[in-house]
This record gives structure tokens, sequence and C-alpha cells, in this order.
């Protein structure tokens, strides 16, 4: 794609740009090219321009950083101790900084303890909710548990007797934990009895069973209400009484009137009235899954077990016994086994040539159990427990084995007791299994008592406040059980942001990295909302992001370009978005006025709204799909085509693709035993696919050492190209000594990173450039090797598009990174981290893979998940082209996909919905892109409509 450059001499920008702010001069971090702005306080901006512009540069590798550093710097020296140099960006000067937090986009939560609820903290706000107005009920009894204190029994003497009535407390003992001697001597003679009240003086002790409980007299009095003298004498010493009959009783005491003996009975002790049970009394730490006082003992607070997965067993149930339906059993090291549940078979007359599927249950429950030599499947993972000391029985047992929810806590996580504490009519499992939309509709609804809602005004406040700014940024379908590391990087960051806006902080400088991934557009409007409160409350919010409702709503917009790599690093514009509109050389304005040739081609495809016309064979059927909140609904998907799943936030797309078709693809081949796969009854169309493939946004490599040209093979070629020039063979420089991965030619202080991370305590680690080789990564001879006057340290810094001129008459190498090119990654440095790469990039990165000129995959299923991200509005173009290469190759594409701009370029689309959460699991339109936008119940069709007409 073709962009218009900016005029070498910038334009000076507008009044934002001159007003107080935060000022940067001669910014020069990675590709930057003495960059100078200005960041206006208190103001919304937003920083965009192309993939590899210097967006990331700009905002957080130098104004972060340097907010980070002088942060550290402004404390004591005792607390600098603890924290290693932070060097200083490459940077002239930065002006009136704030305070900086920066909310990235890369999910790093590993922890299985995190939840949405604990990182918004409103779990915690629960547990004091619990803790204050929870009542506890008595599961056999269903009786309120409670507990009263002696002024408590006094008031309701007060109250509820007459003047002039004659009250008796009683206290119940057994004379075998208390004998009628230890009663004498403390001064308790009398006790009553069948209506009767009765001194020991004249008691048979043979008449009395010791184990029987017996009401003992403490006190008898004669209530007077009036307020003289003798009337507090009196109430002196019944709380005196009170408190004696409580002791004697254990927690319990009787009031009882003599003339119509009405007894009222007290207890002190938390238990239940009707079965005595004795329960905790709630406390905030009762609740909590990360305390040993709250945590369930049999889970230990994950709210899962793990066991025997027979799904992963016998992962494909159409195959028979002698095909390999159980899947251990086909391993070479298990052949005994299958021998010997032959012959129980053939006792048993069990057919080993039909699928398990159609088995008899007796035969199930023989292959299971087993009988004889036979151990059965249960037995035979029993026998490897017995082995567990070897490592390579932990791997195999590691992999037939599944999670299931905890059957004591019920995947609650807390403690059996703790479930019998409710808030109105629910548990606190109850409340943390709703959505957020849910939950704050039953907070608004909750009924509380005078005195329960002055203890919870200001613990409801907190809770219902983070509560909507979840909503607010369109996470409402999120429940608060969910898991922390299962959160998308776009959910991951709109829960940190959430979090952000609970703490009120004010006069500080947040950074943003693309809060829109993974958002619909139908939500973005909300998310514009949250930010513009974040910076109503004082704060400036800068946001590196390319969405187009995001950039119309900024104060201020900062345009990166015009290109990427080489060509970035400048700033375009700089000012507000009606000058960014009118600006014509910005491929940023360009978009916005819609002068994109795929948008042009999609208005006038949508207009024609031609249908599509497939054999039954060029489609994939997925039938009664019912995972997670999917209603079993029947998809049917074309092969061959540019096909898009689309949807609000939650509303199944992800389950319908990675959990049901991904997953039972893997299943029918005995692969990826460890994924989860959701619920369907039939999967057809998959049979002449040589493989599916799902290409999501986890980083590319394992290793942090992974690079673009380690991935796509192409730096094989130019570390064979390096040891075969004269001076590295006089040297005995091989190839191996230009690894980052073996000793010999790396730099060994940093192990050939080329940075040092040094752990910050409670504070964000921060990478640091090795001091030994200068962040060049290899030892002194290595980098003395040139070719073309360019050492190893010289061409990894090269980008892709750098690289492809340098290396123009190197085919090998020229070959391997084309695709890079051609896909929009041409501004990647071929050393660079894939680690740092967005969840986009890394998609991008692995499709380059399949981007070649020989087709020699065979026909393949891709799956993607959101490749658009971090991808730059007038970029997507050439991904779709992209794409168009691999469909032009045989393949076939499903996309998952929120940017309308992508949606608008596919020949399908199945839109799920209408709503996140149990709101959705629906096909609420599917078919052309004219067929979406007909479609009113539709949130995309609304939104294509309103791109691709105005």
């Amino acid at each position: 794609m073709s962009r218009t450059k900016a005029p070498s001499q910038h334009t000076e920008p507008t009044t934002a740009s001159s007003c107080e702010g935060i000022k940067i001069r001669g910014a020069r971090v990675n590709n930057l090219k003495n960059v100078s702005c200005v960041i206006p306080k208190d103001h919304l901006v937003v920083i965009t321009g192309p993939s590899g512009s210097g967006k990331s540069s700009l905002a957080f590798d130098t104004l972060f950083a340097e907010g980070q550093r002088r942060y550290i710097e402004s404390m004591s020296a005792y607390a600098r101790q603890f924290f290693a140099r932070i060097e200083k960006p490459d940077v002239d000067h930065i002006d009136h900084i704030l305070p900086s937090v920066a909310l990235e986009q890369k999910n790093s939560v590993k922890n299985a303890r995190s939840t949405v609820g604990t990182a918004t903290e409103a779990y915690d706000y629960l547990r004091i909710l619990f803790a204050s107005v929870g009542k506890t009920v008595c599961p056999q009894c269903n009786l309120e548990v409670s507990k009263t204190n002696p002024k408590q029994i006094a008031e309701y003497l007060n109250k509820h007797f007459e003047d002039g009535d004659k009250i008796l407390l009683l206290a119940p003992v057994t004379l075998r934990e208390t004998p009628a001697e230890v009663l004498t001597q403390q001064g308790f003679y009398r006790i009553y009895k069948d209506g009767e009240m009765l001194e020991w003086v004249n008691l048979d002790p043979g008449t009395i069973n010791p184990h029987e409980t017996i009401q003992v007299v403490i006190d008898r009095m004669i209530v007077r209400h009036s307020k003289d003298n003798k009337a507090q004498k009196i109430n002196a010493r019944l709380m005196e009484s009170i408190q004696n009959g409580v002791a004697l009783g254990k927690g319990k005491l009787t009031l009882l009137k003599l003339d119509t003996e009405e007894a009222q009975t007290f207890q002190s002790t938390f238990a239940c009235t009707g079965c005595e049970q004795v329960f905790k009394e709630p406390t905030p730490h009762f609740f909590s899954f990360n305390s040993p006082l709250g945590a369930c003992a049999t889970c230990e607070g994950f709210g899962k077990i793990i066991g025997l997965d027979m799904d992963k067993v016998i992962p494909n149930k159409a195959l028979s016994v002698q095909q390999g339906a159980i899947h251990p059993f086909t391993l070479p090291s298990n052949q005994d086994i299958y021998k010997d549940l032959l012959k129980i078979a053939k006792k048993h007359k069990l057919p080993v040539d039909v699928p398990y599927e159609e088995l008899t249950d007796a035969h199930k429950r023989l292959l299971i159990e087993g009988e004889g030599d036979y151990p059965g499947i249960r037995g035979f993972f029993n026998w490897l427990e017995s082995k567990k000391y070897k490592v390579h029985v932990r791997v195999m047992l590691a992999k037939y084995r599944g999670y299931y929810p905890c059957p004591d806590c019920l995947g609650s996580r807390i403690h059996k007791e703790a479930l019998y504490v409710f808030v109105g009519d629910k548990t606190m499992k109850d409340i943390t299994d709703l959505s957020v939309q849910d939950l704050l509709s039953f907070f608004k609804t909750l009924k509380l008592s005078k005195t329960e809602a002055q203890l919870a005004e200001r613990t409801l406040k907190e809770i219902t406040g983070r509560l909507q700014y979840l909503e607010q940024i369109g996470l409402g379908y999120l429940t608060l059980n969910r898991q922390s590391r299962t959160l998308s990087n776009g959910e991951s960051q709109r829960i940190n942001l959430s979090a952000t806006l609970g703490c009120a902080l004010t006069d500080t400088l947040y950074v943003l990295d693309e809060p829109t991934v993974g958002l619909h557009a139908r939500d973005t409007e909300r998310l514009i909302g949250t930010l513009q409160k974040l910076r109503d409350h004082g704060n400036t919010v800068v946001v590196v992001e390319h969405d187009p409702e995001v950039i119309l709503a900024a104060d201020h917009v900062i345009d990166m370009g015009p290109g990427g790599g080489g060509e970035g690093g400048r700033i375009v514009y700089e000012g507000d978005t009606k000058g960014l509109i009118k600006t014509t050389y910005s491929p940023t304005a360009n978009y916005l006025n819609k002068n994109s040739e795929g948008i042009r081609n999609a208005a006038k495809h949508a207009a024609e709204n031609t249908p599509l016309r497939l054999n039954k064979k060029d489609w994939i059927e997925i039938t009664g799909a019912s995972g997670n909140n999917l209603k079993g609904i029947t998809v049917k998907i074309p092969k061959r085509k540019l096909v898009c799943v689309s949807g609000v936030s939650g509303s199944g797309k992800s389950t319908l693709l990675k959990q049901t078709l991904f997953a039972a693809h893997e299943r029918q081949k005995g692969q990826s035993l460890q994924l989860d796969m959701a619920e369907h009854k039939e999967i057809n169309g998959l049979e002449n696919f040589k493989d599916v493939l799902m290409i999501d946004q986890s980083p590319p490599g394992r290793s942090v050492r992974s690079n673009p040209i380690t991935y796509v093979k192409a730096y094989d070629e130019i570390r064979k190209l390096f040891s075969e020039s004269r001076k590295a063979m006089v040297l005995g420089i091989t190839p191996g000594h230009f690894s980052f991965n073996t000793p010999g030619g790396r730099c060994e202080t940093c192990q050939g990173l080329g940075t040092l991370t040094i752990d910050m305590q409670f504070m964000a680690d921060v990478t640091m450039t090795c001091h030994d080789c200068q962040g060049k990564r290899f030892n002194h001879n290595v980098l003395s090797i040139e070719v073309g006057n360019k050492n190893i340290y010289d061409v990894l810094s090269l980008t892709v598009d750098e690289a492809l001129h340098f290396f123009a008459k190197i085919p090998a190498v020229k070959k391997k990174l084309k695709p890079l090119a051609e896909i929009g990654l041409g501004y990647l440095q071929l050393g660079q981290s894939t680690a740092t790469l967005s969840g986009g990039e890394a998609q991008r990165l692995k499709l380059a893979n399949y981007l070649q000129t020989d087709d020699k995959y065979g026909e393949y299923l891709f799956l993607f998940d959101e490749p658009t991200t971090g991808l730059h509005m007038a970029d997507i173009d050439l991904l779709v082209q992209a794409f168009r290469r691999i469909l032009e190759s045989g393949h076939s594409l499903i996309v998952i996909e929120h940017n309308i701009d992508f949606i608008a370029q596919a020949d399908y689309v199945i839109d799920l919905g209408p709503e996140g959460g149990d709101g959705g699991g629906e096909i609420v339109a599917e078919g052309s892109v004219g067929d979406i936008m007909a479609c009113k119940a539709s949130h995309t069709g609304r939104y294509l409509k309103t791109r691709l007409e105005g």
C-alpha cells in the first residue's frame, strides 16, 4: 500500500501544544527521530499511526519509563537500595512529568488463584459484606443461626414482660458435667422441673438421670419498669444473673414467666436453635480462598480437583478398540495390557471392531473397571499412581488428567460452612457465579434492614462502583470467579483499568496500550466514556490506539509516521481531531476519510449482496454446539472463503471455534488432550483437511531469544553467510558461534539477550542494557566479522524492509523475509524478541510461514483470533490481501474479529449474540455483509451500515 509522506518540514502543533503540559524534547528511543511534542495535562491524548511508527516507543519507552524512573529517584536512599538504577530514556529532557501508571495489553497473570473479583478488589469488599450483614442458615433445620449477648437478653425482658411479672432465669445443666455439689458451692440450690421449683435438699439424687438436662434456677425476680433507685439495683442484679446463667448453661439461658409458663430461650454461642449445631462466626477471612481460615480443605482454594478424564483416555469415541479408541493402550509400552484386554473381550463377547460409542453399558464398564488379568482403564491408572516417583510416569499421568469442580465447595473455593451464609437469598458462590450485569441487578433490588443498610452502605458503594466500571468497559458478561489467566490481553487490560478507576487517583499519568482490543464496536463508546471519566478525575490519559472512534473522541492527537520502522519515528500531525481530518499527508486521516480501497470495494459488494452458492461438500457443519453459553446452535461455515465470526464480547465466538471446532478436531486426532472440549453433537466437513491450525495471540517462540528471523528460518542462511567470510574462516568461527542459544560466540553475561532483567520487588521488572556487550549480544570476535560493512549485530538491528534491500542478492534469505513484508510486518527488527510482539503481530508472524510461493502444505483450515490486534487501520488491506493469497492456494479461513473494516471485507459473516454471557450464544445473522447489515437485531450489522453507507 502506498502512503503519502509528510512534508520534511513538519508544521507547528496547534494551540494544545503551546498550553501547559508534559513537554518532551529530543526523544530518540528506538526509531524515534529526535521527536519533540507536548502532552496536554488533564486531557485524553491518543497516539496513533501505522504499525511500527514509534507509538509505543514514545508512550511507553519514553514517557512512562521516565515517569517511573523519576518516581523511584524521588524515594529515600533507604528505599532506593532495593532497586537497581534505571537508565534514563534517550531523550534530551521531559518537563512537568507526572507519576506514571502503565496499563499494557499483555495478560501476565499466571496464578490460578487470581480471579476477576480479586483483581478488581470487588471480592475483598464482598467478603466484608458477608461478614457484616450475612445471615448463617442451618442446612439441617433451615433456621437462621444467631447468638445473643447479655445486654440483648435484658432489653428483651424489659420490652416483652409487663410490670409485676414474676420471672425465673434458668440455665440448662447435666449433672454429669456439673455435679450437684458444684452447683451448691456456686450458690445454686434450686431446679425447675415439671412446673415446680425444687431444692436439692428435698431431692433424692438417684431420681435424676445424670445425662438428663435439668433447668437450674439462677435467679427469681419481679419486673419493675419504674425509674427509682430500687429498679436500677434490680437491673444491675439482672445483668449479673444473666451473665452467671449464660456461663453456667454454656451459652444458653431461658426466661420463664411463672404464671403462664411462657418461656424464651437465648444462646450466646453461634449455634442453631433447632439442632444446636455450632457454626463458625463469619469474618472476612472466613470467605477468603487465599487464607487457611477460608480455603476449602479438599481443593486448597483452587475450586477444582484433578482426576482421570475419560474423554482424554478415549478421545475419539467413533473408533473401535481395535482401531485404538483407548489412547494409552495404543502406546508400545502398554501392548501387554492390550493383549489382556483382547482375551477378556473374547471371553465376554465384547466386539473390538465396533465403535466405542456403540458398545453396551456392560461392555463399557468392563473396559473401564476390568476383570481378572485385565486391570481395566481405572486399574491401569491406579497402578501408574504407585509409580509416580518416575518422571515419565508423571508426564503420562498429566496427559490424561482433567480438572473437575470440587465436590465439597462446589467450585466456590471457600470452606463448606461459608456457603451457609446468605446475603439476601444468595451465598458467596451464587454471587460470584453471576455475570457482572446480573450482579448489579441483584444489588439494586437487595433489601436490608435499617441497621444492616447502615453497616453495608460504604461496602455496597465500593462493590457496585467496581461492577459499574466493569460494565462500562464492556466486561459485563464476565463473572467474578473467572480466572484472570484465562482472560484475553484486551480483557486483562480493561480489568486493570476498572481497578484503577476504583482507586480514584488524581494528578496521575495513565498510559494505555490499545484498550479496545477484543472489544466490539458497540462497547467502544462506553470505553471512551470510562477514559473520559478517568481524565475528568484530574488525570492525564495517553492511549496508544488505532480505533477511529477513540481517535475522534480524543482531546489531542499525536499521529506518528508516515510509515513503520525506518520510515516512521516522526510526528506527522499534532493537534485536535478536526485538524487531523483535514490533513492530506496522514495515513490515519486518509482512513478516517474512508480513502481505503478495501472499504470502497466492501461497500460495493455489500450493495450488490450476491448470495453465496456452494455445494453441500463445500461446507463445515457444527451441530448442537452447547458449550458455555452457546444455546445448542447449528452453524454452517463455507470452505475456501474468508469467513468472519463476529459478535459482542462474550457472545460465544471463542467457544464455537476454539473449544468446539478446534478442540474436537484435536481430540479426534488424539492430540492436545489437555485442551478442554465444549459440548456438541457432531461436526462434519473436516475430513478433507490435512490439518486444522489454531493461530492465536500467544508468543510464536517459546524462548525469550526467539525473534522474527529465527521463526521464519532465515537466520540459518544469515549465519552461514557470515561464517563463510574470509575473516571468519581465519578465526575458526562457525555458524554455531552466531547462535544466542549456545555458548561460544554469545555474550555470557546476558547469555545472548543483550539485556538484563532486574527484579524491582513490588514494582514492575525493569529491563536494562547489558553492561558487557552494550546490548550487542555477542563477544568481540564474533562482532568483528562483517558482511557488506555490517556485523551480525548491525544485521539484527535492520528492519525486515531494510534487510530485504540489504540481502537483495541472497535469494535464500530474501525468500524467507518477503512474506513478513507482505503481511505488514516490514517494520519489525530482525533481532526483536517475539515476546515483545502484540497479539496481532504474533499471529501475523505465524501466518508468514504459510505464505511461501510453493504449495507444499496440502489443504488446511486456518483459525485466527483477532489478527488485526496492533494493526493500524491503513494496513488492514494488507492483511486481507495476505488472507486472499491463502485462499487462492486452496486453504480455508475462519477469523474471530471485531474490527468493522475487516468484517466488511469478509465473504461470509456469522454474527453471534445478541448480547454477551447468558444473553448471547445464538446466531443473530449469517450470510454476506449485506445480509448482516439487513438484520436489525445485529449490533455488528448496525456498525457495518454506518461505516459503509455513512
